[in-house]
């Protein structure tokens, strides 16, 4: 029976998979769009929706409770100071998943995963 079954294990033990989250959590925080495969990007979407939640009140214990999460100051510091405020209008739905094709090689379901709201400076750099 697959009750109380919430995540997916992706064949990794409980520690790569949890190191690999917190680093495509920071790469996508980071460049606010990366490439994964489909499973891989469904599960991040569950992962990083509540991060921003948190982000959106800049707080002490707020930027502890993420800190917990990603383990790198730049990103808090990015989360609390440009991508939080641009959510605060936004009660869910941060990431939207898109669908590129498979992979060569062993033909696996590709991904782009995103950030709705992009930050003031991705947006400047894509106008000019």
């Amino acid at each position: 029976m697959r009750h109380r079954k919430s995540c997916c294990k992706l064949n990794r033990t409980n520690s790569h998979r949890q190191a690999m989250f917190r680093n495509m959590v920071n790469s996508l925080i980071y460049y606010e769009s990366i490439k994964t495969t489909l499973p891989k990007a469904k599960e991040l979407r569950r992962i990083i929706e509540p991060i921003i939640t948190i982000s959106k009140i800049d707080s002490v214990a707020n930027r502890r409770l993420v800190f917990a999460r990603v383990r790198d100051n730049n990103t808090v510091t990015k989360l609390f100071n440009t991508l939080g405020p641009n959510f605060l209008t936004h009660s869910g739905g941060y990431t939207r998943i898109f669908k590129c094709g498979y992979r060569t090689g062993d033909n696996a379901p590709l991904a782009y995963i995103k950030l709705t709201e992009r930050s003031i400076n991705q947006k400047n750099n894509i106008i000019s």
